[in-house]
């Protein structure tokens, strides 16, 4: 399943250089997730399981300023035992942004105790 989730630059999202401060493209991505989660019918500690970011990588092959209205597609890229990847691309009417891969790990809910994703968790994302 890939979900598209839009974003509107605010200006205190760009800095001196009147593009978005790199660290905010993880932002859009967590409310991006969150946002897809909702669509699918999920809550994070549905099922008693949550997620925790393991790594993310974001890469750029554009920029984005003020006002600019970032659309960013999300979907899993890659289902492991207990992590899986997803995967956030962000454009602006088509043209390239920005790549991020974020590796999450599933965990039991209210720990840190490493788990399997429920399976209906897995069904609703991969749909």
């Amino acid at each position: 399943m890939t979900y598209s989730h839009s974003v509107r630059v605010r200006y205190a999202e760009v800095d001196a250089q009147g593009v978005v401060f790199n660290a905010h493209y993880l932002t859009y991505c967590d409310d991006a997730v969150g946002r897809w989660w909702s669509a699918a019918g999920l809550a994070f500690g549905d099922h008693g399981w949550d997620v925790m970011v393991k790594k993310a990588v974001v890469e750029w092959s554009g920029s984005a300023g003020f006002d600019d209205v970032i659309d960013i597609d999300v979907r899993v890229s890659r289902w492991g035992t207990t992590s899986h990847d997803v995967e956030c691309a962000g454009t602006i009417g088509g043209r390239p942004v920005f790549a991020a891969t974020i590796t999450y790990v599933g965990v039991r809910y209210g720990t840190m105790e490493p788990a399997p994703p429920p399976d209906e968790v897995r069904a609703a994302l991969s749909s």
